[in-house]
């Protein structure tokens, strides 16, 4: 099987790396294309020998949709022949999908499609001119690949029209992407237990107003009025100024800046609870990193990483501006640690690569 990978995301996405060598482990032949805007610096990156890293755009190209992914469709062209191919593989819908569209169009190579983040929340949200365009991708890929069940639903009934919904529904397949082999190989091994004198939550990743650590900190604050010693700590690279200036304020916060996973699993393994109330998410890695340790989960309904497991089962999913039900729903996993605790060493397996990679290669087959 020899499969064309369209990723632009690749190069800011390094996980992706795991997926692209379990397929070769299983016996596939991989190539990865990966579109950058010049002067884009990949020197300190390996992406691994089978990746190429065209830089055939200029910056100011991604406000012209046409304009940027022609001069994209041109030099895949150019880079490789296509008609070698088995099947392309598209890791998002409108920027990726667009050109697996195109190809399939010009050579009848069959693809299949990633629905991702900013498919969802950015070009069918806003961009309404290219609405046509992705049910058009949608419409002719073999096979299309949610992340999750909710962006599954939220995707067909809101923006698939009701005479493509059943097609589209019937030819999709939920799967996740895999967690780093690195929190698998070193996952927590015994029983976690919490101390209800004091709870410690955990957040780590970029300091964002979409990771909407601010409503967590609301719920902080209304644990510590009912009596609860909650301390939080927060480990990540401050990219929104006005956020890090609200940590500052609380003296229960510990702020911790990026660190890399060796540290972070530490850091987990002291800490409780994990509580990322997204605004918007395709999925959340970190998630799985987190239950790898032991840590239930606080995540938002509706997005990524919500249809996965009922709630109660690794964590509980809220409205992620209702800083009342984040406390009520930590106050629930205080109630029943244990046994969430150990779901989630349980079900971290179910996000291991060479397992997705398995479904991939059935997927591709078929």
């Amino acid at each position: 099987m020899k499969i064309l990978h369209i990723n632009s995301y690749y190069s800011v996405s390094p996980f992706y790396k795991n997926l692209f060598e379990e397929q070769i482990r299983h016996g596939s032949i991989v190539n990865v294309y990966v579109a950058v805007a010049k002067g884009f610096d990949f020197t300190s990156i390996n992406l691994g020998e089978y990746t190429k890293i065209s830089l055939n755009h200029n910056r100011y190209d991604r406000y012209f949709f046409h304009i940027k992914h022609f001069k994209i469709l041109k030099d895949i062209v150019r880079q490789y022949d296509i008609r070698e191919f088995d099947i392309l593989h598209a890791h998002s819908l409108f920027s990726n999908g667009y050109i697996a569209y195109k190809l399939y169009k010009r050579y009848g190579i069959p693809y299949i499609v990633a629905v991702r983040n900013t498919d969802v929340n950015v070009f069918f949200k806003y961009m309404l001119h290219l609405r046509k365009l992705g049910i058009k991708v949608l419409h002719n890929a073999k096979l299309v690949v949610f992340l999750s069940s909710k962006y599954r639903e939220h995707t067909i009934v809101s923006y698939v029209p009701s005479n493509l919904q059943k097609e589209i529904s019937d030819k999709s397949v939920i799967l996740p992407n895999g967690v780093d082999r690195f929190w698998l190989n070193n996952k927590f091994n015994g029983s976690r237990n919490i101390k209800k004198n004091e709870i410690k939550i955990i957040y780590a990743g970029l300091i964002s107003r979409n990771k909407n650590i601010s409503t967590t900190v609301k719920a902080c604050e209304i644990l510590r009025s009912a009596g609860y010693n909650v301390k939080f700590t927060i480990v990540g690279r401050a990219e929104d100024k006005k956020e890090f200036r609200l940590i500052k304020l609380h003296d229960f916060i510990n702020y911790i800046d990026q660190q890399p996973k060796e540290n972070l699993l530490n850091l987990y393994r002291l800490n409780d609870i994990f509580v990322m109330p997204s605004i918007a998410e395709t999925f959340g890695l970190v998630y799985v990193e987190a239950m790898s340790q032991g840590l239930p989960l606080i995540y938002t309904k509706g997005q990524g990483f919500d249809g996965y497991f009922e709630d109660g089962t690794v964590g509980y999913s809220v409205n992620c501006m209702n800083a009342w039900e984040i406390s009520k729903r930590i106050i629930d996993i205080i109630e029943n640690y244990k046994s969430i605790s150990k779901n989630c060493l349980i079900f971290c397996n179910n996000f291991d690569w060479n397992i997705i990679a398995g479904k991939y290669k059935d997927i591709y087959e078929e």
